[in-house]
């Protein structure tokens, strides 16, 4: 990741306005992050007071995930993390990725659309908490920001994209000769050694005294990081210090030796523009015996701490990932740009066959020429690493060509890396990164891979199991629904099934409608306990059982009753709600009884909508001697009736009379002129509207008369 220019955007005073909303709110750190075209996807656009280095974990962060920034977006509200502790209670991922002392807010910039979200970063030294006038001046900013942003769209330029994101440098003033040359002079005459660093961690100065102390000319150092141009400081715990310096903004000390035996006492003293760093013998440590040199690191551990919270942030996203397409997601969103990676071609095992279940980079048609490739191919190294269980890794077209002479041909790469992905011995498939240019894999970079490549086997095994059952559960449900809901002259009727949101299993909700006879019908609708195969299963009984019942045109309380006992008589341990209600079209009457279920919305011609005031029953499969009282009401002309099932009106901390209420305003409000569209209304509008935890089947009848 490095500093891009880009004409149109430094044009559009994008940059302007982001470094001032930084400069002016005092944050140590600041980026602005883009939502992707699909808007899954937010993209690191601008970054100020780091490093871009620092921020690949964080260049693409998916909408979904728990962090501040996604949570901001998706909950359209500012986050605020007033201390570190505080990160570790609510976004235990990010704490882990971000261990330092400091304070954060997170903002979505929102205009005619939401656009991304602004994230800004402060010392711990500031207060914990965040005023209204600095919360109203991080909003008129991000107000701000959305203009500009709609500006450039309607100039023609993307929102985001896949460039790098711009590094905004810190400003400073130029100084004269005569000020710098004194101030080298006041540098050369203190003891030990001085030298600066800007926030990319590169020697920008150093005093003699830093070159005698450190062994090496200024020459040597300028322009490079410490830890790769002095091997003995070529340590996670040393760049780590530096780490917490940038992005605390506190000055930290450490102590280092150099080998064969001199101690050296490190301290820095961050700011904006970069860190000034003193380096003098240490006076307590040099009367130790002399330490025996320290190895070089292995090339089993990676040799930068930037790689280890990397693999520590992406562990604990495969954690969380569900299904096999989430597995895709976060491998392309997340560990892609980590790696620098343009390519991804990830394979599962299957009868003998490696099929391709996801990929990036690649065209269609090269996908079709690789997929369903033998395991024992030769046509590219997939079948040989996975049946070795050992990586491969090719650095350019040439070292691939030797082996396997079609492949580069087909992929049109110029580097890969086979990572096998094997759960207790058992194969699991392949995960393949490919590059558009030559790439050299250091020891410590297939260090991390391969220790990666573990973690990427066990989330997909885990996703692959979930969606097989998750599949199974969900088919099994829709052919245990009707397909279409039955045409009867003088009812309007319109139903939806919505499924529990994306984590969850499926579940029991049903809905009916039943024609009884040419003068009457039944509408019905049901929540059997449970989101598992076993709930959508006994969901199918109750509607054969509800059905059944029904057709031999007995009352509401009759139908429930005698599908109260088939339920007792079965022994089940899961409970079921359910409402039925009898239209009789020639006694101009509905009758309504109820097993625990909640009531239906009532709307009359010039009435305000309102939930039905009828006495429940109890659930159903408790007490095979049950009694459901019933509700009569008249059928009138424009009479209708919505029923629904909790997934509907339940929100945490809010009273479900409250919820009910509030969906009878909302079917008030509704057109009734087209059911389906009142319908779509009504999940549109609901406290829970794309938030559910629970399915949720909607059912609308209303009568017309005959």
């Amino acid at each position: 990741m490095t500093d891009t220019g880009d004409p149109a955007v430094d044009g559009d005073g994008l940059d302007a306005a982001f470094a001032e909303t930084v400069r002016r709110t005092g944050a140590s750190v600041g980026a602005l992050y883009l939502l992707s075209t699909d808007e899954q996807v937010l993209c690191l656009d601008v970054l100020s007071g780091a490093p871009a280095e620092l921020a690949e974990p964080w260049a693409r962060v998916p909408v979904a995930a728990p962090a501040p920034v996604a949570v901001a977006v998706r909950e359209e509200r500012m986050v605020w993390v007033g201390s570190q502790s505080e990160m570790a209670r609510s976004y235990p991922r990010t704490a882990m990725a971000l261990p330092y002392p400091l304070a954060l807010a997170a903002a979505p910039v929102i205009g005619v659309r939401p656009w991304g979200a602004l994230l800004l970063m402060w010392p711990a030294t500031r207060p914990p908490y965040m005023t209204g006038r600095e919360q109203g001046n991080i909003a008129s900013s991000c107000r701000r920001l959305a203009r500009l942003i709609e500006e450039a769209v309607e100039r023609g330029r993307p929102p985001a994209g896949d460039a790098l994101p711009r590094v905004l440098p810190a400003g400073a003033g130029r100084r004269d000769a005569g000020p710098a040359m004194a101030a080298a002079d006041f540098v050369e005459r203190l003891p030990g050694g001085s030298c600066a660093l800007d926030l990319a961690g590169r020697f920008t100065y150093l005093s003699s005294g830093a070159c005698t102390l450190l062994g090496r000319d200024a020459g040597e150092l300028l322009g490079t990081l410490p830890w790769q141009s002095l091997r003995w400081l070529d340590d996670p715990a040393y760049e780590d210090r530096y780490r917490s310096t940038v992005l605390s903004r506190e000055p930290v000390s450490f102590t280092a030796c150099r080998p064969p035996g001199q101690w050296l006492e490190f301290h820095l003293y961050p700011d904006a523009s970069g860190i000034s760093v003193r380096i003098v013998p240490s006076g307590a440590q040099a009367l130790l015996p002399v330490a025996a040199p320290r190895q070089v690191v292995s090339a089993a551990a990676p040799s930068r701490i930037g790689q280890l919270y990397q693999l520590t942030h992406l562990a604990a996203a495969l954690t969380e990932v569900v299904g096999v397409q989430d597995v895709v997601d976060l491998i392309a969103d997340q560990i892609m740009p980590a790696f620098g990676a343009q390519g991804l071609v990830l394979s599962t095992a299957e009868a003998g066959r490696l099929r391709i279940i996801g990929y990036r980079g690649y065209s269609p048609r090269t996908i079709e020429r690789l997929d369903a490739l033998p395991l024992d191919t030769g046509f590219t190294p997939a079948g040989h690493t996975l049946d070795s269980g050992i990586p491969g890794f090719f650095s350019d077209r040439e070292e691939m060509r030797r082996i396997y002479p079609e492949a580069p041909q087909i992929s049109g790469k110029h580097a890969w890396a086979f990572l096998p992905l094997i759960v207790s011995g058992r194969p699991v498939g392949i995960c393949v990164l490919s590059y558009e240019h030559p790439h050299d894999f250091p020891a410590a970079e297939r260090a991390v891979l391969t220790s990666l490549a573990g973690l990427i086997a066990q989330a997909l095994d885990r996703a692959r199991l979930y969606d097989t059952k998750h599949d199974l559960a969900h088919a099994l449900q829709q052919a245990l629904l009707p397909r279409t809901l039955p045409a009867i002259d003088g009812l309007r009727v319109a139903a939806r099934y919505l499924p529990a949101t994306r984590g969850m299993d499926i579940g029991g909700d049903f809905y009916d409608l039943i024609r009884l006879d040419d003068t009457a019908a039944a509408a019905v609708i049901g929540d059997v306990q449970g989101h598992n195969v076993a709930a959508a299963a006994l969901m199918g009984q109750v509607r054969t059982g509800v059905h059944a019942h029904a057709t031999f045109g007995t009352t509401p309380d009759r139908v429930l009753a005698g599908t109260n006992r088939l339920l007792t008589d079965l022994g089940l341990d899961l409970f079921t709600s359910c409402l039925y209600a009898r239209v009789d079209f020639a006694g101009r009457r509905v009758a309504l009884a109820s097993a625990g279920h909640p009531p239906p919305l009532l709307r009359l011609p010039g009435r305000p909508a309102r939930p039905l005031d009828m006495p429940p029953g109890p659930l159903l499969g408790i007490d095979p001697d049950a009694e459901f009282p019933v509700t009569e009401i008249p059928l009138v002309p424009g009479l209708m009736l919505a029923f629904y099932t909790d997934g509907l009106i339940e929100t945490p901390g809010v009273d479900l009379d409250d919820s009910m209420n509030q969906l009878a305003e909302e079917l008030d409000r509704a057109e009734d002129g087209d059911l389906d569209a009142l319908v779509d209304t009504l999940l549109r509008t609901s406290g829970t509207a794309g938030k559910r935890t629970d399915d949720v089947a909607l059912l609308v009848i209303q009568y017309t008369d005959r």
